[in-house]
C-alpha cells in the first residue's frame, strides 16, 4: 500500500517519528494493556491506559489530518470532544472517555461495574475506529 508523503506543514516532527499505521498498531497494542488492567480491577491503570490507546490511535489520524490537539494523547481526546468536525457518536465517546474520574487513593479499592469499563472500552475502540478511518481515507481527510 502507498501513502502520501507528509508535507513538512503537516505537522510538528515528533508526530512523524511513526506512520500513521505505525501508530495505529500502538494504540491496539495499548488496548490490550488497558483491558488486562480492566480485568484486574485496576481502575486507574485501566482508564490511563484507555485514554492513551485512543491517543494513540489519533496520532495517527493527526498525522494524515493535522490539528492543533495538543501534544499528549489526553489532550487529543479531550480535543476530539469538542471537534464539531468529528461525527457525534465520536465526540461523545471521547466525552465519555474523558469524563471518567481517576481516583488514586491509597488502600482503598473502587469497584467498578463489568457494564461501565465495557462503556469505557467501547467508547475507546469508537475512537480508534475513527481515527483508523481518517488513516484509511474514508472520513476526516481535509479536501
Amino acid at each position: 500500500m502507498l501513502r502520501e508523503l507528509r508535507p513538512p506543514s503537516a505537522g510538528p516532527d515528533w508526530l512523524a517519528r511513526l506512520s500513521p499505521e505505525e501508530w495505529i498498531r500502538l494504540g491496539l497494542t495499548e488496548l490490550g494493556r488497558a483491558e488486562a488492567r480492566l480485568s484486574c480491577h485496576d481502575r486507574a491503570a485501566a482508564v490511563l491506559g484507555l485514554r492513551r490507546a485512543a491517543g494513540m490511535a489519533l496520532n495517527g489520524a493527526l498525522s494524515i489530518a493535522w490539528r492543533d490537539w495538543g501534544r499528549t494523547y489526553v489532550d487529543h481526546v479531550r480535543a476530539l470532544a469538542q471537534d464539531s468536525s468529528a461525527p457525534a457518536g465520536v465526540r461523545e465517546a471521547a466525552r465519555l472517555l474523558c469524563d471518567v474520574p481517576i481516583e488514586r487513593t491509597p488502600n482503598v479499592v473502587h469497584l467498578t461495574p463489568p457494564s461501565e469499563g465495557a462503556r469505557w472500552l467501547e467508547a475507546t475502540k469508537t475512537i480508534m475506529a475513527h481515527a483508523y478511518a481518517v488513516v484509511h481515507g474514508s472520513v476526516g481527510r481535509d479536501s
